[in-house]
């Protein structure tokens, strides 16, 4: 059975792709907060990804980093700090996980990394300044290290549009804004966390070997068309 490294899997997004995972993995959570979830194959540990040294993981087949963040604010409100805490948790702290398990990974079968940007980076949208150049740094980042890692270790990420989570819970707290949210998207629907955890499965296993340092766009098509 393959172990997976997973940093962020307590909530939203990575909580869906540990419990997509679990029953085929063992699963290291690694975030601040414990998970609301068990598994006979899941281990927890408790850690800061940002502030805290990264645990010691003897072996591991894949890494998939989640931690984000939604900080939506007119470019005339959001101060420089806004930018450095959103580039450390999108940017550095990915670069931390990566630096600290690419001696295992390289040990690793058919190992893996996944990365999470968002639509913000290819879709010009108010607000979205900070996080957009945050996540512009990780897609950066995947194409990068796709290069220089290949072919032992694949890197790709994924671009989600809203996702149903709590990070997102701001922008769907009523109906209204919920309608609104789906019909600007062409398929008239925003993500559940489920849908990207089974494109992050699909792309940690070794069906999409021919797969890296790509980033993969989940818009419900508020990118890819004009309707």
């Amino acid at each position: 059975m393959r172990t997976l490294i997973l940093i962020g899997g307590s909530k939203g997004i990575g909580k869906a792709i540990a419990k997509t995972l679990l029953p085929s993995h063992n699963v290291i959570n690694i975030s601040r907060t414990v998970p609301e979830y068990s598994h006979e194959n899941l281990q927890h540990i408790s850690c800061d990804v940002i502030n805290d040294d990264l645990p010691e993981i003897a072996s591991a087949d894949g890494l998939i980093y989640c931690p984000g963040s939604i900080n939506l604010k007119p470019i005339n409100r959001l101060k420089l700090e806004d930018f450095r805490s959103d580039f450390e948790i999108n940017v550095i702290g990915a670069v931390k996980a990566v630096q600290k398990y690419l001696p295992i990974l390289k040990s690793g079968e058919n190992p893996s990394i996944i990365l999470f940007s968002t639509v913000a980076v290819k879709l010009g949208m108010p607000f979205h300044a900070s996080v957009a150049a945050a996540k512009a740094g990780v897609e950066g980042l995947t194409k990068s290290l796709g290069a220089e890692l290949a072919p032992s270790i694949r890197v790709n990420a994924i671009a989600p549009t809203v996702t149903d989570t709590d990070l997102a819970s701001k922008l769907l707290r009523n109906d209204r804004m919920i309608e609104n949210m789906k019909e600007r998207h062409p398929l008239k629907k925003y993500l559940a966390p489920q849908e990207v955890a089974d494109l992050a499965s699909y792309l940690i296993s070794d069906k999409s070997l021919a797969l890296s340092g790509q980033v993969f766009e989940m818009d419900c098509g508020i990118v890819s068309f004009k309707i």
